[in-house]
């Protein structure tokens, strides 16, 4: 199987995108949100005449509604019965996303073209950018977003001299739309794959000690069975993470978890526990013998900043021991920056041996033998607690657990 073709993106917070392609761009918003509540009803209340009443058409009217949603999609949603009407294989995987959909929409009045244009505009930055991002010109996105905002009873837009930016209502608002278009997009990827067209992604967010082995080695054992799923993965630390995670940018972080969780709308899936070692450059007057805690405290170290885990195992280590932390001159998240400080000065700092396995095996870094034992760290996933994976969503996150199994079994 040819290798996947890889390119990099840089994102508007610093953070780097690497997107294995190819990425199939579906269509969410040719689907009409009344059409999508509709057929919603139909599912949940069985018949035409009900369904009819709950959006407010006419049986015709609603049949009609239906017949363009299944002509579009290419596909029969539900068989029509004596007694009512049954949802196919295709009807039942579309309903529970629309469902989803239409819970964060959380509106009637909210059609595509509105929740496109607050969308384009929250993506954007600036009508002008909104237009050109979708083609629609400037007075239908300020009528749109004018019509949005009367209908939802708040204001979503303010101006300041002569920036536009969204109000609190309007950010709240954008964050909810965004989550039902990831329902919407996972909708018709799931169709897709059923008509034997897979196009789905998969959106990962790295944290620093997941992409040393355990992202690297489930993303080959995945593409080696879903070659043509798009993955993308957004590297940052997990302060950079968190939104574009609860505003469905991505489908899931990897890295070290918190302990408690604070975030109430996510929640953490346990994959592996990593233990910490102390990290020198070759030759460190340290090397080649095992460091007590007071030798340890003697030398300059280059740690994570204050809040981090890694930060947090390296500070309970002397408090454990009863000694104040020796001094940290430099603080850095890097591994890349953390290496070429340590190669050229008698810095310590702490690490897993996995995010320097390469450094360790060439001789360029060692590894200090003390003690004592920095606290362990629990690696794992973190999720929207809301959310729920497509099929090969899922299947990516076995994958993670069996690398995590395996990792196990050597260790």
């Amino acid at each position: 199987m040819a290798a996947p073709e890889r390119r990099h993106m840089q994102n508007g917070n610093g953070t780097r995108a690497l997107v294995f392609a190819k990425c199939a761009k579906m269509d969410w918003a040719d689907l009409n949100l009344r059409h999508v509540r509709a057929t919603v009803e139909i599912a949940e209340r069985g018949t035409m005449n009900a369904a009819a009443l709950a959006v407010n058409l006419t049986q015709p009217a609603i049949t009609q509604a239906l017949a363009r949603l299944e002509a579009m999609l290419g596909v029969t949603l539900f068989e029509r019965r004596h007694d009512g009407m049954a949802v196919t294989p295709a009807g039942a995987l579309l309903v529970p996303r629309f469902r989803a959909a239409l819970d964060h929409i959380a509106s009637p009045h909210v059609t595509m073209a509105r929740l496109r244009a607050l969308l384009a505009l929250a993506d954007g930055g600036s009508y002008p950018a909104a237009s050109a991002a979708t083609g629609l010109s400037m007075p239908t996105l300020h009528r749109a977003i004018s019509d949005l905002a009367l209908s939802l009873r708040r204001p979503l837009v303010r101006r300041r001299g002569k920036v536009v930016e969204l109000t609190d209502a309007g950010a709240r608002t954008a964050r909810s739309f965004r989550l039902a278009r990831v329902e919407l997009v996972a909708a018709l990827a799931e169709l897709a794959a059923l008509n034997g067209r897979e196009t789905r992604s998969i959106a990962i967010g790295a944290m620093p000690l997941s992409r040393a082995r355990a992202l690297p080695d489930a993303v080959s054992r995945f593409l080696r069975k879903r070659p043509d799923v798009c993955l993308t993965i957004l590297e940052g630390s997990r302060a950079e993470l968190t939104e574009p995670l609860r505003n469905g940018a991505i489908d899931l972080m990897v890295g070290a978890l918190r302990d408690p969780l604070i975030e109430e709308d996510f929640a953490q899936v346990p994959l592996f526990d990593d233990q910490p070692v102390v990290i020198a450059r070759a030759g460190h007057p340290l090397a080649g013998r095992r460091a007590s805690l007071k030798e340890l405290a003697h030398y300059p170290w280059v740690t994570a900043s204050a809040g981090a885990p890694l930060r947090e195992s390296w500070e309970s280590l002397f408090a454990d021991g009863g000694l104040p932390p020796p001094a940290v001159p430099i603080e850095s998240g890097s591994v890349m920056t953390i290496r070429q400080l340590l190669i050229g000065n008698d810095f310590l700092t702490l690490l897993s041996p996995d995010q320097v396995s390469v450094e360790l095996e060439a001789g360029w870094l060692c590894r200090i033998e003390t003690d004592v034992m920095p606290a362990s760290r629990t690696i794992g996933m973190t999720v929207r607690a809301s959310w729920r994976p497509t099929i090969v969503q899922a299947e990516f996150m076995a994958d993670l657990q069996a690398v995590a199994r395996g990792r196990a079994t050597k260790n």
